[in-house]
């Protein structure tokens, strides 16, 4: 996928597709909303998803956040220039999802030259809180 031509109007077709073959496509992630700032994505919650007892796996919660999160950042530095790096994720479980689909929005909360942090909420279908996550990424000059 050329990033370097990302941005908030870049289709959401040409982005899941584009991710089919990374982690945000074997945990079937979807893309839902892009715009300047805010990402939001949809998962099912399912044997891929979820921990042998069929409870939705916190992990899954946390590389979606990081995923929502690094796109967000993509879409707001100029990537033939800066490369958007992940540095710290720390992740609030709060609820357990055992089938549905969860939703997660992520909302940068901090957009500086060398960090942007965003602040993720996951939700189960009834919209209550399952995960609340913060990401850290790191902005980096290319080098050439």
């Amino acid at each position: 996928m050329d990033v370097s031509a990302l941005k908030a109007d870049t289709p959401l077709e040409f982005i899941n597709q584009a991710v089919q073959k990374s982690l945000v496509g074997n945990l079937g992630i979807e893309i839902a909303k892009i715009s300047e700032g805010e990402v939001e994505a949809k998962m099912e919650v399912n044997e891929k998803t979820c921990r042998p007892d069929g409870i939705l796996h916190g992990g899954a919660n946390l590389a979606m956040a990081e995923s929502l999160a690094g796109l967000g950042s993509l879409l707001l530095v100029n990537l033939n220039e800066f490369d958007v790096l992940g540095i710290q994720v720390n992740g609030n479980h709060t609820g357990i999802v055992k089938s549905g689909t969860v939703k997660a929005t992520a909302k940068i909360v901090h957009r500086g030259n060398q960090t942007h942090i965003w602040n993720v909420d996951v939700t189960n279908g009834d919209g209550k809180l399952v995960s609340s996550i913060r990401v850290t990424n790191m902005i980096v000059k290319r080098n050439g």
